[in-house]
């Protein structure tokens, strides 16, 4: 049977077609059959097999939560079929493998070789003692962006944050903040140049890492994690959905966070470090520990 079908003849023995309660009804009773459905489960793992009957109850129950949610669809004009369609886009793009042969996606086809970002970025970032740790990224021994420090009241280790910039440069493709410190701006176009490489989408990048780094202090700083919240991850696809960027699906996204403070970690322990950022292989490897400058 078609889900689409199974919606429409379930219809047939609602009892609480319209009314004021008649959402309400569905919605309580599709909470109270996923209590049944809990409590059968318990039974099950207190009784194990002496539970005969855990199986075919099980199946009750499951039929009950499907119709009530069948029924919550049907009333608020929503197809089962398009809600199974959009559920299973959302978990490949969230939970699906990245396919190890997936040719890199590019912002860069056609302009000009000093407009794209580099297919292998090596920097330094080199720490320096004072009243406040003032970081420098060196690049061919030349500083490429401003000067950083935390920002804070109580130093936090946010002046290395420019290595999400580089990782969503090398795994996502893309990343104004990058191509201002680098001078890799697509000026060729001047609307790309304006709405893909200004100032309003750098914004976009830099609130992305604040709000990363805010949730990822309170997880460790995602040590030993392998997934983020999905809430930032919806948030992040909600800021750039009218960027370049939004090919990027949120497990693409959640591996570039994950793989940019797996980096920042080291550099932020270290107070410094050599990284290469290869877009090409979309690969981050910490290449070497400086000597801090006092």
């Amino acid at each position: 049977m078609e889900i689409g079908d199974y919606q429409r003849r379930a219809q047939a023995s609602d009892r609480q077609a319209q009314g004021e309660h008649a959402l309400i009804v569905p919605l309580l009773g599709l909470a109270g059959e996923t209590g049944t459905l809990l409590s059968s489960y318990k039974k099950w793992l207190r009784d194990g097999d002496a539970h005969r009957l855990f199986r075919e109850k099980t199946v009750e129950d499951l039929g009950d939560i499907l119709w009530y949610l069948a029924n919550v669809a049907e009333k608020l004009g929503v197809s089962l079929e398009d809600v199974a369609a959009a559920n299973l886009i959302k978990t490949r793009n969230r939970f699906g493998p990245i396919p190890k042969t997936r040719k890199p996606i590019s912002f860069d086809e056609g302009y000009p070789e000093e407009e794209r970002l580099p297919g292998r970025l090596t920097v330094t970032f080199r720490d320096e003692e004072g009243e406040r740790p003032v970081l420098r990224v060196i690049r061919d021994g030349v500083q490429v962006g401003d000067i950083l420090t935390d920002n804070a009241y109580e130093a936090d280790g946010y002046r290395f944050h420019d290595a999400f910039h580089f990782a969503y440069a090398a795994l996502l493709g893309w990343s104004p903040v990058t191509r201002r410190m680098l001078g890799r701006k697509r000026r060729s176009n001047p609307t790309v140049d304006v709405v893909e490489d200004g100032g309003r989408a750098r914004v976009f990048e830099e609130s992305i890492s604040a709000l990363a780094f805010e949730r990822a202090r309170h997880h460790d700083f995602y040590r030993n994690v392998e997934e983020v919240d999905y809430d930032l991850l919806t948030t992040i696809r909600g800021l750039i959905a009218g960027q370049e960027v939004r090919e990027r699906t949120a497990a693409d996204w959640q591996r570039a966070i994950l793989e940019g403070f797996r980096v920042w970690r080291v550099l932020n322990a270290q107070r410094g470090g050599t990284v290469i950022f290869d877009r090409i292989e979309e690969t981050i490897t910490l290449v070497s520990a400086p000597v801090p400058l006092h």
